[in-house]
């Protein structure tokens, strides 16, 4: 759920949510450092604290005990678990060095500057001094009304000064090890976007060139998923207008063979009708007189007639495929226009062995261009009879739905396969060795001139 709810995220959003997870990192990982610094520095000063207290009850035992020995000052000062304390020096009321862990000082008189030191301490007020990495301190000793004298302690510097600088330095890790992530981060984020925008530019540069078969994976809800979706729509619109522009200039070389196909057509037309007259003329002039010669006459003659009419009737159809519809609507009966058609075909149904069965549950009255649609039917119920060579049934059924009139017809016929029906409404596409392949093209232009719609469906 937190990755999807990451991935719906927009770019912007996404680098503000970096940056507020970067800062409360850096927030979280500083204050953990500073907490452990100052829980380190405070157990340091506890120490130290304890070992100034033990070096001036050490140093007090010193003086009023009367003898000093830099031996026992030594071997306390080795004992001591930390270095909190350099150095220890006992100095009687003549400023002088009687006892101290450096067997150097021992017998020295003090600088003038722990003279100015003492004369503090001795007027009650700290005498703290500093000197490069220890601070000397000076202590005066009085039990009752006696002044015995003074202890001189160098306070060791170091340790404070090391652990300082040790969390300085973590401090200084830890903000670079967070900029350092943020760094990772940032490269990250850039890598995973620039990544697509380069496969996005890739594309569209083959898309350039020409190639419009470019589809990118749309895996993400972001911009750059809005950038691809819009390229992927963008690609999918060009290979729209090039299929346009294909049929475009299909049509228009269709356009140019038509005209030239009309203009032949009419062309033929003309010649046929002079031969037609010229086989009429023959057949009246030069026919035998003998019985069987004029059979065999007639026959020929009757054959070049039916060839004549064949061509004309597949140049009169091709005329009539190019020839724009001007339809003539009227209000027509459904029933007496299926009627009329069943009537038509039903001598060749009887000779052929088709049944024709009518189950009719609505038949309302339409505006058609009766002569048209009555053409249209005709050859959707020809083309049934063709595929029942053997015989059949035809089944005309018709219904209401969604206020539309629907109309079925069926047969058990062979059948046809996918790739025929796929093409089955193509002009000029055709199984048989007759015919131009322009009737049930012409019966689906009319069927959608009047608004409505033909489907089919069939196997082998």
């Amino acid at each position: 759920m937190l990755k999807n709810f990451f991935l719906d995220l927009s770019l912007n959003k996404k680098l503000i949510l970096m940056m507020l997870v970067m800062t409360a990192l850096l927030l979280v990982t500083l204050i953990t450092i500073y907490w452990q610094s100052e829980k380190n520095l405070m157990a340091q000063i506890e120490s130290q604290t304890a070992e100034l207290a033990q070096a001036v009850q050490v140093g007090v035992e010193e003086v009023t005990g009367g003898a000093s020995s830099e031996t026992r000052l030594e071997k306390y000062l080795s004992s001591l678990k930390t270095k909190g304390i350099k150095e220890i020096s006992i100095i009687s009321n003549a400023d002088e060095i009687i006892a101290s862990t450096n067997p150097n000082k021992v017998g020295t008189p003090v600088s003038q500057k722990k003279k100015e030191l003492i004369i503090k301490a001795e007027l009650g007020e700290p005498a703290v001094d500093q000197e490069g990495k220890a601070y000397n301190v000076i202590i005066p000793v009085i039990a009752g009304q006696a002044h015995y004298g003074y202890i001189h302690l160098q306070i060791n510097v170091e340790n404070l000064q090391e652990t300082m600088r040790r969390n300085t330095t973590k401090r200084i890790l830890a903000a670079l090890a967070v900029f350092a992530i943020g760094i990772l981060l940032s490269t990250f984020l850039s890598m995973w976007y620039t990544g697509p925008i380069h496969n996005v530019v890739t594309a569209a540069r083959k898309v350039a060139a020409g190639d419009l078969d470019q589809s990118l994976p749309v895996e993400r809800r972001d911009e750059i998923g809005d950038l691809t979706r819009s390229f992927n729509f963008m690609v999918q619109r060009l290979r729209e207008q090039r299929r346009l522009e294909e049929r475009l200039r299909e049509a228009e070389h269709l356009s140019a063979v038509g005209q030239l196909s009309r203009g032949i057509a009419h062309e033929i037309r003309n010649p046929l009708n002079f031969i037609s007259l010229s086989i009429d003329h023959i057949r009246t002039k030069y026919r035998p007189a003998d019985g069987a010669g004029a059979e065999g006459f007639e026959k020929l003659v009757e054959s070049m007639k039916e060839e004549i009419h064949r061509l004309d009737r597949l140049v009169r159809d091709f005329l009539d495929y190019g020839r724009p519809l001007k339809l003539d609507r009227q209000p027509c009966g459904t029933r007496e226009l299926l009627a009329d058609v069943v009537e038509i075909v039903r001598a060749k149904a009887e000779s052929d062995r088709i049944r024709i069965v009518e189950a009719y549950d609505a038949l309302p009255e339409l505006r058609l261009d009766a002569e048209l649609m009555k053409s249209c039917l005709f050859n959707v119920v020809m083309n049934a009879f063709q595929a029942m060579p053997e015989g059949g049934t035809l089944t005309l059924r018709s219904e209401e739905r969604d206020g539309r009139f629907v109309l079925r017809i069926g047969d058990t016929g062979t059948g046809m396969s996918a790739e025929q029906l796929a093409r089955i409404f193509e002009p000029f596409f055709t199984t048989k060795s007759q015919g131009l392949g322009l009737g049930l093209a012409m019966t689906r232009r009319v069927i959608e001139e009047h608004g409505g719609k033909i489907e089919i469906a069939s196997v082998e």
